[in-house]
């Protein structure tokens, strides 16, 4: 079974990742990394030795939700995570929470579709 590591709590993608779970009857393991300290530990001992997390330790981002397969293979990615499982990409109208951004180009906030 995939673990993903993440919090609804905190994050829209995991909120989003929350829908696409229930609404297309998904099994994953979910763990909260805020609920105790034990997730959190589980979780930065994956973000601080895998190679997925070059890009995130990078920017400065935390790097949720994190999808760990079976066989210990690790990415951030939300669609690679659902070709593990033989799902299709995420829809654009599964994206219930979208991403409130500063457009680089008009310098105004905007709501952007976030790739994934």
């Amino acid at each position: 079974m995939i673990k993903v590591y993440g919090s609804p709590k905190i994050c829209k993608s995991c909120r989003n990742l929350k829908h696409i779970i229930e609404t297309r009857k998904l099994i994953m393991e979910e763990i909260d990394i805020i609920e105790n300290t034990s997730n959190m530990r589980a979780f930065l001992q994956i973000r601080d030795n895998s190679s997925a997390f070059d890009d995130v330790r990078k920017n400065g981002r935390i790097g949720i939700p994190c999808f760990v397969k079976e066989d210990g293979t690790v990415t951030v990615d939300m669609n690679e995570a659902l070709s593990w499982m033989n799902e299709p990409p995420v829809k654009e109208d599964e994206i219930v929470e979208k991403e409130e951004v500063v457009c680089e180009d008009c310098e105004n906030i905007m709501l952007h579709r976030k790739k994934q």
